[in-house]
């Protein structure tokens, strides 16, 4: 295109390719992707329409899910229409504007969801550590101060970084190399000094994803202190079980985004590679999630198989 050998003045419009080297293939990339966002849109909107209606779903644990399950619904919605306009009908232009706000959404919804699970290892070590205590302790007026504390942290956090990129006045191209308009994809365009905006980038990185990482694997090691010094068996089965869920959503969005963060500012990964890991670690878990905790949790699964037993005997 002989976009790399020109400079922009605040350019207004930028282009994103999707996956470089697999662009004659994108077309076909497009129907799993899709499926995965059709997944996570069911799947979220089930868990949205069961914890509210389904009263023995109001405890905080759930409630805390209903939020994720939000959370996630938000992402698939930030990322997949254009990702799939790119794919299917080569709509891969965009304003810078419009860029700066996926960029802001998709960043500020990563960084609740990782507040979110933060909060879920909360209840389960209150709940598991000090039981005669977690309804005293997690109150409803506590529960909207976690996630008030949560969204509000992601967004003022992450709605720095379209700020100080706003502030660049020449780009060396204008060619996004990813799928979605991506935080350090955007600052390799810079064709001047971006140490700022690099470090702020790791910065937020590591007071959301890291900070939370941390106690979350702290909270983990509490419970299973306490779990294994519990007398019966039974007992011990009961409270790994009410944690499985938990773990197996921590472990999958934890790994794919470190994976995908240090790749991009580190990594020698092939580009092709590092955009599909990174898209995959978006829309992978939203997916996912509801999946995990409907098999895991009985009330969940009992419920949704009294709305398609329902369903069934109407008809």
């Amino acid at each position: 295109m002989g976009y790399g050998n020109l400079s922009y003045l605040k350019p207004r419009t930028v282009i994103l390719i999707g996956i470089p080297g697999l662009e004659h293939v994108q077309f076909w990339i497009g129907f799993p992707f899709f499926v995965v966002c059709l997944v996570a849109l069911l799947g979220n909107l089930f868990l949205l329409i069961i914890i509210p209606t389904e009263r023995t779903l109001h405890q905080p644990m759930y409630i805390f899910l209903a939020v994720l399950a939000a959370t996630d619904l938000g992402l698939c919605f930030a990322i997949a229409p254009k990702m799939l306009a790119i794919f299917w009908f080569s709509s891969c232009s965009m304003t810078f504007d419009a860029c700066l706000t996926q960029l802001f959404f998709i960043h500020s919804l990563q960084g609740m969801e990782s507040g979110i699970l933060l909060a879920m290892a909360f209840d389960r070590y209150v709940a598991i550590c000090d039981p005669l205590r977690h309804t005293s302790i997690l109150t409803p007026l506590f529960l909207l101060r976690v996630v008030l504390m949560v969204a509000v942290r992601a967004t003022v956090l992450v709605g720095i970084l379209p700020v100080l990129l706003k502030r660049l006045q020449w780009f060396h191209s204008v060619v996004i190399v990813h799928s979605y308009c991506e935080h350090m994809a955007v600052v390799k365009l810079a064709a001047e000094d971006v140490h700022i905006n690099k470090s702020y980038g790791l910065f937020v990185a590591f007071a959301i994803l890291g900070f939370d990482m941390i106690f979350v694997f702290i909270s983990y090691i509490l419970i299973f202190r306490a779990v294994f010094h519990l007398p019966q068996k039974e007992a011990r089965t009961k409270a790994v079980n009410t944690c499985t869920a938990h773990i197996v959503v921590f472990l999958e969005f934890y790994i794919l985004a470190f994976f995908s963060f240090f790749s991009h500012r580190f990594g020698h990964v092939s580009p092709y590679v590092h955009i599909l890991l990174s898209t995959i670690y978006l829309l992978l878990p939203p997916a996912l999630n509801p999946i995990v905790y409907g098999v895991k949790t009985k009330e969940i699964r009992k419920r949704v198989v009294q709305i398609f037993v329902l369903k069934s005997n109407t008809q």
